[in-house]
């Protein structure tokens, strides 16, 4: 037979199949892998796109120059050597006052002509059309809406910015060069650059970030570059647009990483839907392939038929996914929208290709093995119907399934090693928790001895597949364990994080208290009747050598390391072990083995930098170099709420350096009314409310478990074919027992008991297995991660239940065919 009448036969047999439960259970698992996968690729692709075609707006400039410390003249005279157009900016946090209210604000001082690229886009009052363009001009001040929002105030009213007054005359609606808004926890605003040094807010040792920001020609801007990077402070990066975006990137990776774990759970189940559909598909058409063979179509012939009728169902199935993908992921962006850009650029349709090309390989992987076996159907079947083909090789069948897991997990994370590791510890877990579910039914075999009819029924059905049973426990498990940990991070976790403080535990924090203010600070504290903790000197400085060799060569990219010595470190000294401080190695800022003055380094810290007693550590700090030798290495309660260092040096290191005092306190929310005159009476200090900061991140946590809990459907979805499609591979063998029962005098109402009996235990057991895995991992989170007293959760014990009704639902209606059927039609049939 030629291609096209083979080709033709295929479609036409798939055509008359159409509405057979195994290919109906098939399309729909892959439809469902391919959704998620899609939905996730659009999602991760016009993320990316937008922070590629809008890098430089994301910067505001073509390239930054930013630190802690103003640039050098020299630096700045190189770009305006070189024709390069400059602006400037200086940003720092600061308290903001009106008559009605106190807010922490994050303020940006600038001038003509920022922004180089890109507008700032504002209005005249809320809900007014928005416009592009402008600056604040001296004496005004732009706010976010929610800014004038806490403030109680509208455009037109006066606010106090450290030492001076300033006029709110427009909303602030977009700077260019905030990227997102994920880790931007308080409202903005913006002056002009000349009312800097009027507000009295920048003091030496502040918290600032200066930038400079330059445009022109990528030959001009290019030579900056390399005339400009050797000689960089250590408080000093340049950013561009390959690297500058990184604070979009950065802020939505832990939600890509969930979300790509979500879609995997979707595409795994899927997979298993897919293997055990495919087996009844071919043991279905096994006198079918006898019947072609005596037609005279050849074995390969018969491979190459069945094999295009997967790969139509799987097309379909694949395009009809990926533009559900494509709808799907826009719900993504309505969910996360408060986390991203304002706008995001269309992508083409290559992540659509990607979540096909998953859909086949999961098809491929799954569906390939049983398949092969109907070209190993022998004639004879037509006339002997127990006849059956030499099953394909075991090692084969693992082979393949295992390639496909591993070929989707790496496109998911593009990490060989995460990859292996994912799949090997799968495997592991899969084999553990399946035999010790496998070994809970065998033992089930006793209760049968004295169960009623309808029980031993429905056990017997779990105890004749035990693997299938097993199988689908654990599908079902873990979705509802995905679901319950889900439950625990949006809320539990923080809430008992948060319950366990103690009652007076500091709610604020007070920086850029300068010298000359600490007396009269602590003063107005104790009138106020705060509850303060000592206040700690703070200097900012930068790691920049350990042992004589520079920090950027010792520590591995993306870790607590890396992220250390890219900003400066908050530095101070104490006589005494802080409190909440516990020595671990050494001694406390003894005397070292070579006389330099000593340092005390936090544990986690020094492992990730491979820190280690008696090092040498050189810093750089207001544009002097300190060396000093580690004496100790100690633990840190950063739980604590109230101020903790990395670095904390002996008395007489740091003195002479320009320097603030950092220090927090409790006050009841009864008196926070006493903020604002505090405020007032010293402009320059920043007072941080830490009640306001966790209910941002709570909203933050909520936003981003809304948006996986969205993708969690898919798994849900996904768990459903597995459950449907371990139905239909029994469902012959159903019909025929059902028929046989009924034909001996059994009731409908027996064999419907039999069914709920089955089924219950079935979503009991994935229930329970869900509730020991959500307990583990809460266990961990707690006790490794959070370090906060583990409690049960008795909220846990309805994972049991809702897993009985659910699966007993889904089965139901997955078998109501055998309470139906007719038992005659039935044995005629077999």
């Amino acid at each position: 037979m030629r291609t096209p009448a083979l080709l033709s036969l295929a479609l036409s047999l798939l055509w008359r199949e159409r509405s057979a439960a195994e290919v109906r259970t098939l399309f729909w698992s892959l439809l469902i892998a391919v959704s998620a996968s899609c939905s996730i690729g659009f999602f991760s692709a016009r993320l990316q796109e937008a922070m590629v075609l809008r890098a430089s707006e994301f910067l505001a400039a073509d390239l930054v120059l930013s630190g802690s410390q103003p640039a050098s003249v020299a630096q700045i005279d190189k770009g305006q050597a070189l024709g390069l157009q400059h602006a400037q900016s200086v940003e720092f946090p600061s308290m903001l006052a009106s008559a009605q209210g106190l807010q922490l604000a994050s303020v940006k001082a600038v001038a003509a002509p920022y922004p180089l690229r890109g507008e700032l886009k504002s209005t005249p009052r809320r809900f007014a059309e928005e416009q592009a363009g402008g600056l604040p001009q001296p004496g005004e001040l732009w706010a976010e809406a929610r800014l004038a929002q806490a403030l109680g105030i509208e455009p037109g009213a006066r606010i106090e910015v450290g030492a001076i007054e300033l006029t709110l005359t427009r909303l602030l609606t977009y700077e260019p060069d905030r990227a997102g808004d994920f880790y931007s926890l308080t409202p903005r605003a913006l002056i002009n650059l000349s009312d800097l040094a009027a507000t009295q807010v920048v003091q030496p040792g502040s918290r600032v970030r200066y930038r400079d920001y330059w445009r022109g020609s990528a030959e001009a801007v290019l030579a900056y570059r390399q005339q400009t990077k050797p000689g960089l402070a250590a408080h000093q990066q340049l950013l561009d647009a390959r690297g500058g975006n990184t604070q979009v990137g950065g802020a939505l990776s832990r939600a890509e990483r969930y979300l790509n774990l979500a879609s995997l759970a979707a595409l795994l189940l899927a997979g298993v839907a897919v293997a055990l559909s495919a087996s009844r598909f071919a043991t279905r058409r096994y006198d079918t392939s006898a019947l072609l063979r005596c037609f005279g179509l050849q074995r390969r012939q018969i491979t190459q038929l069945f094999c295009i009728q997967l790969l139509a169902l799987g097309l379909f199935a694949s395009l009809l996914g990926a533009l559900l993908g494509w709808l799907g992921h826009l719900g993504l962006l309505h969910l996360l929208g408060g986390l991203l850009p304002e706008e995001l650029p269309a992508v083409g349709w290559l992540p659509a290709l990607a979540g096909i090309a998953s859909g086949l390989i999961t098809l491929a992987g799954f569906a390939l093995p049983p398949l092969l076996n109907l070209g190993r159907v022998s004639p004879l079947r037509v006339l002997r119907r127990d006849l059956q083909p030499l099953p394909v090789a075991a090692w084969l069948s693992y082979a393949l399934a295992i390639a496909a897991l591993g070929l989707i997990m790496w496109r998911l994370s593009l990490d060989w090693r995460l990859t292996l590791a994912l799949l090997g510890g799968g495997l592991f877990a899969c084999l553990l928790l399946g035999s010790l579910l496998w070994l809970a039914l065998r033992s089930l075999r006793r209760i049968l001895e004295n169960a009623t009819l309808s029980w031993r029924l429905g056990l017997g059905q779990l105890l004749r597949h035990p693997l299938a049973a097993t199988g689908q426990a654990m599908a079902f498990g873990l979705i509802l364990l995905a679901m319950g940990v889900i439950g625990l991070l949006r809320g539990e976790l923080l809430d008992n994080w948060q319950n366990q403080l103690p009652s007076d535990a500091p709610n604020h924090f007070a920086m850029n208290i300068l010298p000359e203010q600490r007396q009269a600070f602590v003063s107005a504290l104790e009138q106020q009747g705060a509850q303060s903790q000592p206040l700690f000197p703070l200097v900012p400085g930068r790691l920049i050598a350990i042992n004589q060799q520079a920090v950027q060569q010792l520590v591995s990219k993306d870790s607590q390391g890396e992220r250390a010595i890219q900003r400066d470190l908050g530095l101070t000294w104490a006589g005494d072990l802080p409190a909440g401080n516990k020595l671990t190695a050494g001694t406390w800022l003894g005397t070292t083995r070579s006389g330099l003055p000593g340092v005390s380094v936090e544990s986690k810290l020094a492992e990730n930098l491979k820190i280690q007693l008696g090092d040498r550590l050189t810093f750089s700090i207001a544009g002097q170099t300190r060396e000093v030798e580690v004496s100790s290495l100690r633990e840190v309660d950063w739980d604590s709420f109230q101020p903790n260092f990395y670095m904390v040096f002996a008395p007489g290191v740091l003195d002479d350096l320009p320097l603030t005092y950092l220090t927090s306190f409790h006050l009841p929310k009864s008196q926070e009314d006493a903020l604002l005159p505090l405020s007032r009476q010293f402009p320059s200090v920043t007072l941080l409310q830490v009640d306001a900061i966790l209910e941002q991140l709570r909203s933050i946590l909520a936003q981003v478990s809304l948006a996986v809990e969205y993708v969690l459907l898919f798994v849900l979805a996904a768990g459903l074919c597995v459950l449907f499609a371990g139905l239909q591979a029994t469902l012959d063998e159903r019909l025929k027992q059902g028929a046989i029962l009924r034909a001996l005098g059994s009731s409908r109402r027996l064999l419907q008991q039999a069914r709920l009996r089955e089924f219950a235990l079935l979503g009991t057991s994935s229930g329970i297995l869900a509730m020991l895995g959500c307990e583990l991992v809460s266990y961990l989170l707690y006790h490794f991660v959070l370090d906060i007293a583990w409690q049960p959760h008795p909220w846990l014990l309805l994972l049991p239940l809702a897993g009985a009704l659910l699966v007993s639902l889904a089965g139901s209606l997955g078998t109501r065919r055998v309470i139906h059927a007719s038992p005659l039609s039935v044995l005629r049939e077999s």
